[in-house]
């Protein structure tokens, strides 16, 4: 049975014998293909510059140019279209033929020429040729896709980093180094002031890295910041990301996070980690540094109702420094599969002598390493500093400012189930933004309303004694007791009362919050100096320091403050 033809093919023949070259012209024209003619190697370069026949019958000895000579140019012309190129030789030069592979030949044809055989050949090297052809054709596709793709993930990219990057990273007090192992960042940092001046800080590591690992990155960035601006705590942020991930991340997805509440007037860090690495607190004053572990499955992994969003309370004093990290750091891995690891970094840490030069050390340190990133690699440590102005309302408005209510009141009572599980300050500091001419003021509202409530509820409902937070082991007892009572809560409230009125030149809101505790020594209380730089008993000192109008009646159980607009001219 003869073999199929190869169809069609222009095929060079480089033959110096006359008689061999007729007689291969012969063989080949009646396979049905078309044939061009040379004499020597140069011709045959030539031939093929101006022709590009698709396969190439070369004998290896020839004058002026040699077979082996002008196989490698015509090789080098063809660049990365294969060419094949069958030698024509004798059983008399087998010592050629190692030469004829090493200047690029694709096969050898030995005289006397059998027609049968020929055909093979050229049957066979035109399927390889087609092959690559279809390879090229494919790996130029796939190129231009991929071409597309990247432009597609670059406007991607620019638009999430618009959003992500939308809060305030580029503050003096933040430092961070970000590499990311894709064009994607699958690793996630947020900061935002709220309206009271505090800082909220998130770093969260998503499943796998690239474009898939950032999905789930827009809602939790839109979740972070918009309930950040509202002045909303950890604990509410908390359920609302993990509830949207769950909603939307595929099963085998999930978001390692470290939300974090720097609160430089509170003199306080809270904290919630989950699936994490180590963060670490280091303290200005004793040079310690505290280890802050993991205490959480990862956000996107629990339904709502089993979901913890306990926060741990830490002192930390203006000054102090708070550093998180990704585990894409530990796990730089070196040629011999040795991983950073958590010790290096500890001696990192423990050798460090100025945490400002922090994150420098443990890039250099990883570098000196030599390691390869496996994932996206993401730190950053953030300074507890006294904000310089709390004028900026932290909320964004596009309204006009023409429709402002300004002679209304309202008020609230909120009882032991409510308290237990609900954070009144953004629905309460929403209303009175209504009031245009508050808006300037916003932030100095918002920083009072938080610690009236925040003395109401917790030293008149639950009854707790602000001098336990005197020190670090009384500032954690503090907050744990509280959650206790807090839990264990059936009766108690606390009644905020608020009134817009206008005046002549603008306005005056008056606020009173009231608790149903046993209320404390006005007089006494009242008399000490204003105080800022202690942990325990500085939340009246913070109020007469923003509202110097503030009073206090009913044996301390109401506060009472005033904040006066004008109007626009």
């Amino acid at each position: 049975m003869n073999p199929p033809l190869a169809s069609g093919l222009t095929v060079l023949i480089a033959e110096d014998s006359a008689t061999d070259r007729l007689l291969l012209s012969s063989i080949v024209q009646r396979q049905g293909h078309t044939v061009l003619l040379a004499k020597n190697g140069a011709e045959a370069v030539e031939l093929f510059r101006q022709q590009r026949p698709q396969l190439v019958l070369m004998d290896g000895l020839m004058p002026v140019m040699d077979g082996f000579e002008a196989t490698r140019q015509i090789k080098a012309l063809a660049g990365e279209v294969l060419v094949p190129v069958i030698f024509l030789t004798s059983l008399s030069h087998v010592d050629a033929l190692a030469r004829t592979l090493e200047a690029g030949g694709d096969d050898v044809l030995l005289k006397p020429y059998n027609p049968m055989l020929l055909a093979a050949k050229i049957t066979v090297m035109d399927r390889l040729r087609r092959l690559q052809e279809t390879v090229l054709q494919q790996r130029d596709l796939i190129a231009r896709h991929n071409v597309y793709l990247l432009n597609e993930q670059r406007v991607a990219k620019a638009v999430f980093d618009r959003v992500a990057h939308s809060g305030c990273l580029s503050a003096p007090n933040i430092q961070y180094r970000q590499s990311p192992y894709a064009l994607f960042n699958g690793d996630l940092l947020l900061a935002a002031h709220t309206p009271s001046g505090d800082t909220h800080l998130l770093l969260a590591d998503f499943t796998g890295h690239g474009l898939p690992a950032a999905i789930g990155a827009m809602p939790l960035a839109e979740v972070f910041y918009s309930m950040t601006a509202k002045g909303y705590g950890l604990g509410e942020m908390l359920r609302e990301m993990n509830a949207k991930l769950k909603r939307i991340l595929p099963v085998d997805m999930f978001c390692c996070a470290a939300v974090v509440c720097v609160s430089a007037l509170r003199r306080s860090l809270e904290v919630w980690s989950g699936g994490m690495p180590d963060g670490y607190l280091h303290t200005q004053a004793t040079g310690q540094r505290t280890a802050l572990a993991s205490r959480h499955l990862p956000l996107g992994v629990l339904k709502a109702k089993a979901f913890d969003h306990s926060t741990q309370v830490l002192p930390m004093l203006p000054g102090d420094q708070l550093f998180l990290l990704t585990d894409g750091v530990t796990e730089t891995t070196a040629a011999d599969e040795q991983m950073f690891g958590v010790e290096r970094l500890q001696r990192v840490l423990e050798a460090n002598r100025d945490p400002q030069h922090l994150l420098d050390e443990v890039e250099q340190a990883l570098r000196d390493f030599r390691g390869q990133t496996r994932d996206d690699v993401s730190m950053v440590q953030i300074t507890s500093q006294v904000p310089q102005n709390l004028g900026t309302p932290a909320m964004l408005y596009t309204d006009s400012g023409q429709c402002s209510p300004l002679d209304w009141g309202a008020r609230f009572e909120f009882r032991a189930s409510t308290l237990k599980q609900f954070n009144p300050l953004p629905y309460l500091l929403h209303m009175l933004m209504e009031v245009h001419g508050l808006r300037a003021q916003g932030a100095q509202i918002h920083a009072v309303l938080s610690e009236l409530y925040s003395n109401a509820l917790e030293h008149g409902v639950l009854g707790l004694d602000s001098r336990l937070k005197r020190d670090a082991k009384g500032f954690a007892k503090y907050y744990q007791l509280r959650n206790k009572r807090l839990d264990a809560l059936t009766n108690g409230y606390v009644c905020v009362s608020m009134q817009v009125v206008p005046e002549c030149r603008g306005g005056r809101l008056t606020l009173h919050v009231e608790d149903s505790g046993p209320g404390f020594d006005v007089t006494r209380m009242l008399s000490r100096p204003l105080v800022l730089d202690r942990l325990s008993g500085r939340g009246l000192s913070v109020v007469r320091q923003l509202c110097p109008s503030a009073r206090w009646s009913d044996e301390g159980r109401k506060a009472t403050v005033e904040f006066l607009w004008e109007a626009l001219a």
